[in-house]
């Protein structure tokens, strides 16, 4: 079938709407609220497990062989490490992230008292009086601190304020909505996923389109700290399909146009036949595309087998560049992202014996071994 339209107002806003919230990886609750809360205005059915990972289940023409899609809302972040003697505090990080790009950030500080706003500053951060040195202080996170806008003298101008340690600390994602297409902003990875998760599920429920078998919907709490897509699989799900940010930069291949299927990360190569799925539907469908592969990188898909989930895994992307920093993507990415998963979804099941978890060898898969023809015509 024809690939579905995509509402790509309705796409920028509910990734405003996402961004506006925060949620470091282990104070998501407030996001999980949102989330499920606008699955349930598209009309689809939703679950949330006791630790906060959400399922959305779009019924299809048969339930054995469950497909999935999987995005996270969780994000970098930091926490209190120590009430510092300056009436400063000490952070240490959530996620992986270069203290680099934390110098400088506004944040919020959530404590059971209330919250904070405040910035994380380098430790020579007055040029009127550390000179030259400010711009030879060496990067890491034991060199930054956040001060806190309130009256913070010392540790106990902190407790008073009911400041501890391990309070948790967002960074504010300053995102500009530029009008040629471009976004830039942090926590774009994974909240632009997300949303181009949810624009999906609309233009399905718009167009009135019923997966060819049982899909669900994810979207996991804690990728940024490696757990991602570990709890949240059914033993039904026989394929994982991870949306996630692709890296722009000097020796990758992604784009900030279009859809960027990765072959393999840090874990190794993804599942054979369904990457190679999704490259024919991007040729079929007209979706531009490339192919990438990521060392440093690892996804909700990840976790999931490393949970032994034994399922199918693939990985599409929107091009961030300065993923982790200063992220920017344009909305053809999340667009072009959005188009896929309506196309995959949609799409009929190639693999029947992928219904069930173990069988005999009659139906399994096979990969290509003849020789390719290697002559020259000229």
């Amino acid at each position: 079938m024809p690939r579905l339209a995509i509402d790509t107002g309705y796409l920028r806003d509910r990734l405003a709407d996402l961004l506006a919230i925060p949620s470091p990886s282990g104070y998501t609750d407030q996001v999980v609220r949102w989330v499920s809360a606008e699955i349930e205005t598209l009309g689809y059915p939703v679950e949330v497990t006791r630790r906060g990972a959400i399922r959305a289940t779009l019924k299809g023409e048969t339930h054995r062989g469950a497909r999935a899609v999987i995005g996270h809302v969780d994000t970098l972040g930091a926490q209190v490490k120590q009430l510092k003697e300056n009436g400063r505090l000490e952070l240490v990080p959530i996620g992986h992230w270069s203290a680099r790009f934390a110098e400088g950030a506004r944040t919020t500080l959530f404590t059971d008292k209330g919250s904070y706003r405040g910035t994380i500053l380098p430790l020579k951060a007055s040029g009127h009086t550390f000179n030259e040195a400010v711009d030879t202080a060496p990067v890491g996170w034991s060199h930054v601190e956040l001060r806190v806008d309130a009256l913070c003298r010392g540790p106990g101008d902190l407790k008073r304020l009911g400041i501890a340690v391990g309070d948790f600390v967002a960074i504010d994602p300053q995102p500009e909505f530029v009008p040629n297409g471009y976004i830039a902003s942090r926590h774009l990875d994974d909240k632009a996923g997300v949303a181009a998760m949810l624009a999906a599920m609309l233009a399905l429920k718009t167009g009135g389109v019923a997966p060819a078998v049982d899909t669900f919907f994810l979207f996991s709490i804690s990728e940024e700290v490696g757990v991602g897509g570990s709890s949240v699989l059914t033993h039904d799900i026989a394929s994982l399909v991870a949306i996630d940010n692709g890296t722009v930069a000097p020796g990758q291949s992604s784009e900030e146009f279009g859809v960027t299927v990765a072959v393999a990360d840090q874990t190794g190569p993804f599942d054979y036949h369904l990457t190679r799925k999704l490259i024919r539907l991007c040729v079929e469908e007209d979706i531009r595309h490339q192919t990438d592969v990521f060392r440093y990188y690892r996804s909700d898909s990840a976790s999931a087998v490393e949970a032994g989930a034994d399922v199918r895994t693939a990985l599409i992307t929107f091009g961030v560049d300065a993923s982790h920093g200063w992220e920017r993507t344009h909305m053809h990415a999340l667009r072009s992202v959005a188009e896929l998963i309506t196309a995959y979804v949609s799409s009929p099941v190639e693999i029947p014996r992928d219904a069930e978890p173990i069988g005999g060898a009659r139906g399994f898969t096979s990969q290509p071994t003849d020789e390719a023809d290697a002559t020259v015509r000229i």
